[in-house]
C-alpha cells in the first residue's frame, strides 16, 4: 500500500512520529468496533501514529519498572497526544469529521481499557502483529512503541487491507519474562496481568500501572542491550 499521501499530510504538519499508517475501520473485527461516548459509523479511516520508547530507558527494567522509564512512559503519551490534537485540528479546519483518541486514558477501570485498542487499529494499518503478549509487534521496533489514533472520514489511502497474522512463531521470551506467568501461547490472561500491574503501581513513585518487562524481553527491535 502507498504511504505518500498520509506521509506528505504529517509531514506538512510536522509531526513527531517513528512508524504511521491509516486503517480502514471496515477490517476492524467486530468485538473492537463498540467505542465508549464515541459513534464509530461516522468514521471510515483511522490514522495512527507511534514513537519508539528509548532503549537505554527500557535496559534501566530488570523485574520491575524504574521511576525513569515512568517519566518516559508519561513524557511519550504526552507528547502523542499533542501530535493528535494537531491532526485533529488540521482535519476538522479542513471540513472533515476527526476525534483524537487519547494515548492513555482508562474508561474502564476494571478490565483496564481505554475508548479502543491503538493496537488493534495499528495492526489493521498494517504496522505489526498482535503478539502472544497481546502487544502490537512491529517488524522494526517490536513491541517498543507508544501509540495515538484518529478517527476521522477524511478518505486517506488505507495502508493495509487486512488484519494480519502473528509472526512470533515459537519464540516466547515474553512468555518467560512475565512475572506475573500472565503471558502463553494462546495469549494474555489479563486478570493475572492487571493483579501484577496493581503490585508495581503500590511501589513508592510508581504510582500506575506499567511494567515494560515483557515490552523489554521481546527480540525484535532489541538493540544495544546491556549484560545483566
Amino acid at each position: 500500500m502507498n504511504k505518500l499521501e498520509i506521509k506528505t499530510f504529517l509531514e506538512k504538519l510536522e509531526i513527531i512520529a517513528d512508524i504511521y499508517g491509516v486503517c480502514d475501520l471496515s477490517i476492524l473485527p467486530d468485538k473492537y468496533r463498540k467505542i465508549s461516548e464515541i459513534d464509530i459509523s461516522r468514521f471510515n479511516r483511522a490514522i495512527v501514529i507511534g514513537i519508539r520508547l528509548a532503549e537505554e530507558v527500557l535496559n534501566t527494567i530488570k523485574d520491575r519498572p524504574t521511576l525513569i522509564y515512568k517519566h518516559h512512559y508519561k513524557t511519550i503519551n504526552w507528547i502523542l497526544d499533542q501530535q493528535a490534537f494537531k491532526i485533529e485540528h488540521e482535519l476538522q479546519k479542513n471540513g472533515y469529521r476527526a476525534i483524537a483518541i487519547p494515548a492513555s486514558q482508562t474508561i474502564d477501570w476494571e478490565n483496564q481499557l481505554g475508548h479502543i485498542s491503538h493496537k488493534i487499529l495499528g495492526a489493521c494499518a498494517g504496522l505489526g502483529w498482535i503478539g502472544k503478549s497481546q502487544l502490537l509487534i512491529n517488524p522494526e521496533y517490536g513491541p517498543r512503541v507508544r501509540y495515538v489514533s484518529i478517527l476521522t472520514n477524511y478518505p486517506f489511502k488505507p495502508t493495509s487491507d487486512k488484519f494480519p497474522e502473528s509472526k512470533c512463531g515459537k519464540c516466547n521470551e515474553c512468555i518467560k519474562a512475565c512475572p506475573a506467568n500472565a503471558i502463553t501461547e494462546n495469549g494474555l490472561i489479563r486478570e493475572k496481568c492487571i493483579a501484577q500491574l496493581k503490585k508495581f503501581a503500590s511501589i513508592r513513585g510508581i504510582g500506575q500501572l506499567i511494567c515494560g518487562i515483557c515490552i523489554k524481553a521481546c527480540p525484535i527491535g532489541r538493540k544495544n542491550e546491556i549484560s545483566q
